[in-house]
């Protein structure tokens, strides 16, 4: 749970970036992939994480950029790319607006049939994303892409720092 809201801006400045560089290492031809026919496709939880940003944060009555609910899945990873990076990037900005302060974050708000507090809710906001964003990642091995380095580096990063891969 959040506390102060400036801790909240710097690590959600800090996570998107992280999914806006697994975002912007999508290819179209990967966006077909899926771990089964009947399970989301990496362009459906792209498109998804891309959402939730208005939409979950909406709920906290925050304005911001960015898709609607049922707005339609584009057909191309460049357009899934923007269109995170702009949502994403109108959080901060919004905050501002609202003029929110740290006693905000205490407050409870009505989020999908329960009472959450705000803090609560950027706190899953956050993890939700990087829970979707770990399911990119596996779909991304599978669809033959490279995975980025996110919170240390990836299997062919270690050749990069001239160091051996870690033993599985």
């Amino acid at each position: 749970m959040f506390r102060a809201i400036d801790d909240f801006v710097a690590v959600w400045k800090d996570e998107s970036a992280i999914t806006a560089k697994v975002f912007a290492t999508l290819t179209d031809t990967s966006l077909s992939q899926s771990i089964h026919n009947d399970h989301r496709t990496i362009v459906r939880l792209a498109w998804h994480l891309t959402q939730t940003i208005p939409e979950m944060l909406g709920k906290l009555g925050l304005e911001l950029h960015g898709p609607g609910e049922h707005d339609r899945v584009p057909h191309s990873a460049k357009a899934i790319h923007d269109a995170y990076t702009e949502a994403a990037a109108s959080i901060a900005p919004a905050l501002d607006v609202a003029r929110w302060t740290d006693a905000e974050l205490e407050t409870k708000r009505p989020m999908y049939g329960e009472e959450w507090t705000v803090g609560f809710t950027l706190r899953a906001f956050i993890l939700h994303q990087a829970h979707h964003r770990g399911q990119i990642t596996v779909l991304m091995r599978q669809a033959g892409l490279r995975v980025p380095g996110i919170y240390g580096p990836a299997k062919e990063d270690w050749a990069v720092y001239g160091m051996p891969e870690p033993l599985i």
